[in-house]
């Protein structure tokens, strides 16, 4: 199983190429224009799940019913990608993989996407309470759990806009993920290492990614 995985910044080279690369899925961590991501999963001809960052549209409160996208009980355009699967607070079986998805990040102004510490964590503990379920019925657990920010202290900064959330810990602890993959925390040029909690590869995937998601966690 190979993703193309992207987050916060774009792949020039993507715009102008494709996606060469031979992917079975596309997921994006956040951040990045909702028509880029919909170019990709458009070009590659694959699947797309996504959570929004704290620079994107608010997604809240969209449903969709027979055929149209509702907010509030109304018909609304909807704004997203096109095609693509919103995984934010939501537990997604997309391509042979269970992908639990929180989006946002920490709240430092008045934004879409921004959560206190208090908020994320309840936002946590109702995915865990579904992948939990769903664990039970079907005895599969969590893939890859798709964030916009980090883990408090696992890749994050000290600068409050760039904090990681303390929940993602404790739902890391819960779900046990092969795969947390995040955006948020720009590289700037050098190459973030890669982190464990545990089983879980944690991955900062700002800018454009080709991972084989069935390696298995050693």
């Amino acid at each position: 199983m190979r993703a193309l995985v992207v987050a916060d910044e774009v792949d020039e080279r993507l715009w102008t190429h494709g996606v060469r690369a031979d992917v079975d899925l596309v997921l994006g961590a956040g951040d990045l224009p909702y028509d880029y991501l919909g170019y990709l999963a458009d070009t590659a001809d694959r699947p797309c799940v996504f959570v929004p960052g704290n620079h994107d549209t608010d997604l809240t409160g969209f449903t969709r019913s027979g055929g149209l996208w509702l907010r509030a009980g109304f018909p609304q355009t909807w704004p997203g990608p096109p095609g693509a699967i919103n995984a934010d607070g939501r537990v997604v079986d997309v391509a042979g993989l269970r992908i639990a998805g929180l989006g946002g990040s920490v709240r430092y102004s008045n934004g879409p996407n921004q959560w206190t510490q208090a908020q994320q964590a309840r936002r946590a503990r109702r995915l865990v309470r579904e992948a939990q379920r769903r664990r039970r019925r079907d005895g599969r657990g969590v893939d890859i759990l798709l964030t916009h920010a980090p883990p408090r202290g696992v890749g994050d900064r000290e600068d409050p806009p760039h904090h990681g959330f303390d929940c993602l810990l404790w739902t890391v602890e819960k779900l046990a993920p092969k795969w947390l993959l995040h955006g948020h925390i720009h590289p700037y040029g050098e190459h973030p290492p890669e982190h464990r909690l545990g089983i879980t590869r944690v991955r900062n995937v700002v800018g454009a990614h080709v991972l084989d998601l069935g390696e298995v966690p050693v």
